[in-house]
């Protein structure tokens, strides 16, 4: 069978089906595999299957999985093609309509898809199920997510400003910390092949815009950073900017109300590409950022930072991106003690 372009099996075709596939793309994660692989053998809810899309990998990382004895992982090799190509390998191969998706260096609280699960039998109406996760890196680093906009009290229920969330948030919707129902990740045309950074976040505007979202606040996901930017091959900033171009025809396909708030999640895109360009040192291209930044949300305060940093000379840009790195370092380090017993239990 077929949809949207996709091939899909049948009920006769794939016989006893589990009730969530997980996908983890995988390239070059040697060291950090082990560790994803071994949060999912962990979890409370064990009627699952692990798919592990080999992305022509150069180093030993589908030797680490092949070690790991257990009937429910598959491993499926592929030459490379991107994150966006192994998750839509992953996600055609799935056997379960529920979806949940890993990256090869983070890693799950071992009740993570039982509360998939419970939010999936909870709000039926929806599509797109996630929690809150936290960033972690070496040196004992970490910090929870700052997810604002949620209405006072919120714990868990349904997302129904993802636009307004996301605009004045770390991004809501995590690729580790998120399970989607195949039916609505293959009517979107599943994810972006051939962009090289932010092809999740696009994803996320083109399911927020047709479907529902259930969503916990409680965190039940690891985020591991990268040690430097280069330690995650492709996350550069692209050109020409195609998921730009791909916002706009959201944006003349969206509805009326949702325009405002799309446009806002635009900008923020824009603030994100600024914010490299000027750690790459590459002033020209920050400057047009910050130009597109005025231009669907000329009421950002951050607006005029980017703009003022991308026209100081060198020494002074770096002098000022040096001091910022220091005081968010600074800031998301100091965790009030209620927070940081909160955040040993996940560990």
């Amino acid at each position: 069978m077929r949809a949207n372009g996709w091939d899909v099996q049948s009920q006769s075709e794939i016989g006893s089906k589990p009730a969530i596939s997980i996908v983890m793309p995988l390239y070059n994660k040697e060291r950090e595999v082990e560790r994803a692989v071994q949060s999912v053998l962990k979890q409370t809810f064990g009627d699952y299957e692990l798919i592990v899309v080999n992305d022509g990998s150069t180093d030993k990382g589908p030797e680490v999985v092949m070690r790991i004895n257990d009937p429910r992982i598959r491993l499926i090799n592929q030459k490379n093609a991107g994150v966006s190509a192994a998750r839509n390998r992953g996600i055609k191969e799935a056997r379960a309509e529920l979806i949940a998706l890993l990256d090869a260096d983070d890693e799950w609280h071992p009740d993570f898809l039982e509360t998939i699960i419970r939010l999936r039998e909870d709000y039926p109406t929806c599509a797109v199920f996630a929690t809150n996760y936290i960033f972690r890196g070496d040196n004992n680093y970490f910090r929870q997510a700052i997810i604002r906009r949620l209405s006072n009290g919120f714990k868990e229920g349904i997302l129904t400003n993802y636009f307004v969330v996301a605009a004045k948030s770390d991004p809501p919707l995590c690729a580790s910390a998120v399970a989607i129902n195949k039916t609505a990740v293959i009517s979107i045309g599943g994810f972006p092949v051939g962009v090289t950074s932010g092809e999740d976040l696009l994803t996320w505007a083109k399911l927020a815009l047709n479907y529902k979202i259930a969503y916990s606040a409680k965190p039940k996901v690891y985020n591991w950073e990268p040690r430097k930017l280069s330690d995650r091959p492709g996350r550069f900033p692209q050109t020409p900017d195609i998921v730009g171009q791909a916002f706009i025809q959201l944006l003349n396909d969206c509805n009326s109300f949702q325009v405002k708030d799309l446009r806002k999640y635009i900008a923020l895109w824009h603030q994100m590409r600024a914010s490299i360009f000027l750690r790459l040192g590459r002033r020209t291209e920050a400057i047009f950022e910050v130009k597109e930044i005025a231009r669907y949300s000329k009421k950002n305060i951050k607006l005029y930072f980017f703009l003022a940093i991308a026209l100081l000379p060198q020494k002074l840009r770096d002098l000022g991106l040096g001091i910022t790195k220091y005081l968010k370092y600074y800031r998301i380090t100091r965790i009030p003690p209620q927070d940081a017993i909160n955040i040993r239990k996940y560990r």
